[in-house]
């Protein structure tokens, strides 16, 4: 990882590419931060949306890269990052010394060494990877992993914090995703086995809203937020706004469990559950609620039952 010294002592003027759900929520609060911010986006009815409210349009990344003090990109996945990155348009083509590159997409650990050797060199700027650990309701309250030069973490806080509430140095390039897709497993985990539970419940002669308003409520340590948002969306048969999706998740899931298997530790439970994701999937739930897991597993049940 290369030294970095910023040429400026503040953000004035933030770049945003990507405004999608999470790039939305980013945007409002750093307009309300005081920041100015240029932004660009692929889809024209994005790029309608930032403008209308308060940002200024950029006509390429590269554009936007010559306009701004800090980029921050909120994007789908790795072939969404390289175009943005390095394509004839791209960042690296607009980008001046010391600046600061901030990534909050969920991306595996090689891909984000890889960009960030190649942008480094290439500027003399500084790259990270910052994934997000929470949900687009608790803008404000997430928590930013990050991995990369301490310095230019430092720099870029003050943006960072109007939508996020701690981004905190967790090693070298990469090390921000591979605490993300650590993360990911665990949400896989969880949601299977909350939509497992909540599938067996009647077949035990158990309601399962009782079930859910009892352990909801309760301080079992079982209990968790994600817990909490599953079974509302089942017992209030809720799937079509989705807080995350089914093929968000699997998209995610597969990036950690290969980063796992390449580091020689196999994932066996998070690998077991991914499989009702892919099921999931496979009947038509893919833009749904990632609790939609449970329909998946209530029609296992319904067909065992019979």
């Amino acid at each position: 990882m290369m030294s970095w010294t910023g040429l400026k002592s503040k953000v004035e003027t933030v770049g945003l590419v990507g405004c999608g759900r999470m790039g939305i929520c980013m945007l409002e609060v750093l307009l309300k931060g005081g920041f100015k911010v240029v932004a660009y986006d692929a889809f024209a009815q994005a790029m309608e949306r930032a403008a209308t409210m308060g940002a200024v349009l950029a006509a390429s990344p590269m554009d936007l890269a010559q306009k701004v003090d800090l980029v921050i990109m909120s994007l789908p996945g790795p072939v969404q990052i390289e175009q943005v990155l390095f394509a004839e348009n791209g960042i690296v083509r607009g980008l001046g010394k010391g600046k600061v590159v901030v990534d909050t997409s969920t991306v595996d650990p090689k891909t984000t060494k890889d960009n960030a050797e190649r942008l480094e060199q290439a500027t003399g700027s500084a790259y990270l990877d910052c994934p997000i650990l929470g949900r687009p309701s608790a803008t404000g309250k997430w928590m930013l992993p990050t991995g990369g030069n301490k310095d230019a973490l430092e720099y870029a806080k003050p943006a960072l914090l109007t939508f996020a509430a701690n981004a905190i140095s967790v090693g070298e390039h990469g090390a921000g995703n591979a605490l993300k897709l650590l993360n990911q497993m665990m949400f896989t985990c969880i949601n299977a086995i909350s939509s497992e539970v909540m599938a067996i419940a009647e077949h035990v002669g158990v309601d399962p809203k009782i079930f859910y308003n009892t352990v909801a409520s309760s301080s079992a340590a079982t209990v968790s937020g994600l817990f909490r948002e599953v079974g509302k969306c089942i017992i209030q048969d809720e799937f079509d706004h989705p807080a995350f999706t089914v093929d968000l998740l699997i998209k995610d899931t597969k990036l950690a469990l290969q980063m796992a298997k390449d580091s020689d530790a196999p994932s066996v439970i998070a690998g077991f559950a991914h499989m009702y994701n892919e099921l999931a999937h496979a009947n038509g739930h893919g833009n749904e609620d990632t609790s939609a897991v449970y329909k998946v597993f209530a029609k296992q049940y319904e067909k065992e039952s019979k």
